[in-house]
């Protein structure tokens, strides 16, 4: 059970890797044509606000990013402690949680 459990989670981490990383080109293209168009931060967060294709963009990029990073602490803290099983599971969840949550609210900031 144990090994289908990891080989599952395996994929969901390789599944989030390739969701974000044309999030993340697509991030750092932006944010290049802003500061070569000389938009200041003020202007880039008025472009952003109420736009609901930014919200939408950056809640996926939050979504994969939080269990992205979760799935990798999880192996981490696997890896460097004795901690297993229930008790492994439920600090990469909580860790899952608070990632999107602070992400969500991030977006909820600039969007």
């Amino acid at each position: 059970m144990i090994a289908r459990t990891d080989f599952y989670l395996y994929l969901l981490q390789r599944g989030t890797a390739v969701v974000l990383a044309p999030l993340i080109l697509i991030h750092i293209v932006v944010i290049l044509i802003a500061v070569e168009g000389g938009l200041s931060a003020s202007e880039i967060l008025a472009r952003t606000k109420d736009s609901g294709f930014w919200a939408a963009f950056y809640s996926i990029f939050v979504l994969a990013a939080a269990v992205h990073g979760s799935l990798g602490l999880r192996n981490v803290i696997r890896e460097m402690t004795p901690l297993n099983g229930t008790v492994l599971n439920v600090s990469a969840f909580v860790i899952c949680v608070v990632l999107l949550a602070l992400g969500l609210r991030a977006v909820g900031a600039v969007t």
